[in-house]
C-alpha cells in the first residue's frame, strides 16, 4: 500500500494534488497521479500562470480564440475551464466511489473580485453553470467579502472551496458563514459540499520572519512551531463547531462536513522536515493539497499516524508564548491575507498580458 493511500485509509486524511497543466492531463500524468492515491486537486491563479507559460500546450486553442475574435481575458478563461473540465472527468470516478466526499477540481474566482461580496456571488454562479459538475469546486478568497459570499452561495446550494484562511477568528467567521448557508436553505442538504483551506507554511514564514526580529531565546525557540499549532487549534474549532444539536439538525438533512483542508504545505523553509505540515497534520475529515514534490517527499519517508489532536495543550502554550514575546498573531494574518489577494492578482495579471502577447504573435 502505498503511504498516500494509507493516508487515506489510515490516517483518514484525504491528499489532494496542488497542481494542474494540461500536458498531465493529455499524457497520462494526472491519471497517474489518481492510481497513486490523489483524491482530488486545486488550482488557483498562479499554478496557471506557470502552467500557460511553460512550453506551448496552450498555443493551439489560444491561435484559434484570437484568430476568431476572442478576447485575452475571455481566452483566458477559455483554458481554464477547459483544463477544469478534462480533470473533473479523471477525478469523477473517485467523486462517484467516495459518495462525494472526495474527487473535486477548484478553480478560483478572478483575484479582483477579492472585496467586492456580490461580483464574487456572481463570478462563482456564473463558473459553476458554465463548468456543470457535480465534484466542481469554485474557490472563494475568505476575505470579509468573501465570507458573506460564501453564505449567500451555501444558500443557493453551490459547492465552495473557501481559500486565503489564515486565522482562527477568520476560520469561525468561515464555518459559520457555511452553517447559516445551510440553515437558509430549504430541503435536503445532501447536495451542498465544501472545503475551509487553512494556510499553513506561509504563517511559520511570516511569524519566524518577526521572531528573529524579536531575537530573544524565549521567541527563537517558537519558530517553525506556531503554523502546526494553529491549524491544530483549529481543527479543534471544526470539531466544535460541526458536533452538537445545532450540526445534528443540518445532518438529519443531509448536510456534508465542511472539511477543513491545509494549504500552504511545502515546507518554505529548508532547515525544517520536508513533510512538517503533512506528518504533524494528519486526523479525520480532512484533506491536505500538496505540490508534487511534497507528495513524493511524503510518499518516500512520510509518516501516517494520527496528530492533528495531539499535544493541544502545547499548541495553546506556543501561542500564548507567542503573545507574550510581541507578536501579533492577528496582525500576521492580516497582512498574509493581504500579500495572498495581491500575488494571485498579479499572477492574473501577468498572465493576462503574456496571452495577449503570445496570441498576437500567433496570429501575425
Amino acid at each position: 500500500m502505498s503511504r498516500l493511500v494509507e493516508l487515506h485509509e489510515v490516517g483518514r486524511q484525504s491528499p489532494w494534488l496542488d497542481n494542474l497543466k494540461r500536458n498531465w492531463i493529455t499524457g497520462g500524468e494526472l491519471a497517474r497521479w489518481v492510481e497513486r492515491g490523489c483524491r482530488g486537486i486545486t488550482s488557483n491563479p498562479t499554478i496557471f500562470q506557470k502552467a500557460m507559460t511553460s512550453g506551448d500546450a496552450y498555443d493551439n486553442d489560444l491561435a484559434e480564440l484570437a484568430a476568431g475574435g476572442v478576447g485575452t481575458e475571455e481566452s483566458y478563461w477559455h483554458l481554464v475551464t477547459s483544463d477544469i473540465s478534462a480533470a473533473l472527468r479523471v477525478l469523477r470516478p473517485v467523486h462517484d466511489t467516495s459518495a462525494g466526499t472526495d474527487g473535486y477540481v477548484s478553480v478560483e474566482v478572478a483575484p479582483e473580485l477579492a472585496h467586492d461580496a456580490a461580483a464574487t456571488v456572481e463570478a462563482a454562479r456564473h463558473l459553476h453553470a458554465r463548468i456543470d459538475a457535480p465534484n466542481l469546486y469554485v474557490k472563494v478568497p475568505a476575505t470579509s467579502a468573501g465570507v458573506d459570499a460564501l453564505r449567500v452561495l451555501t444558500t443557493e446550494g453551490h459547492s465552495i472551496n473557501v481559500t486565503l484562511i489564515f486565522s482562527l477568528t477568520r476560520y469561525e467567521e468561515v464555518i459559520e458563514a457555511y452553517l447559516s448557508g445551510l440553515e437558509s436553505r430549504s430541503g435536503d442538504l445532501g447536495d451542498i459540499s465544501g472545503v475551509a483551506s487553512f494556510f499553513v507554511s506561509r504563517v511559520d514564514t511570516e511569524v519566524d520572519r518577526r521572531l528573529e526580529a524579536v531575537g530573544t531565546p524565549a521567541a527563537r525557540a517558537l519558530r517553525g512551531r506556531i503554523a502546526v499549532a494553529q491549524a491544530k487549534l483549529a481543527y479543534a474549532i471544526f470539531r466544535r463547531c460541526f458536533s452538537g444539536p445545532r450540526w445534528a439538525a443540518l445532518a438529519a438533512r443531509g448536510a456534508r462536513l465542511q472539511r477543513p483542508l491545509w494549504a500552504s504545505t511545502s515546507t518554505k523553509n529548508p532547515a525544517y522536515p520536508d513533510t512538517l505540515y503533512v506528518d504533524n497534520l494528519i486526523g479525520p475529515d480532512t484533506v491536505n493539497t500538496l505540490p508534487e514534490a511534497t507528495l513524493e517527499a511524503f510518499e518516500d519517508h512520510g509518516t501516517v499516524a494520527r496528530t492533528i489532536d495531539a499535544d493541544l495543550d502545547a499548541a495553546t502554550a506556543a501561542l500564548e508564548g507567542l503573545a507574550k514575546v510581541g507578536v501579533d498573531l492577528d496582525d500576521v494574518a492580516e497582512v498574509l491575507e493581504a500579500e495572498g489577494v495581491a500575488a494571485f492578482a498579479k499572477s492574473f495579471d501577468e498572465l493576462l498580458e503574456t496571452l495577449a502577447g503570445r496570441a498576437t504573435e500567433l496570429t501575425a
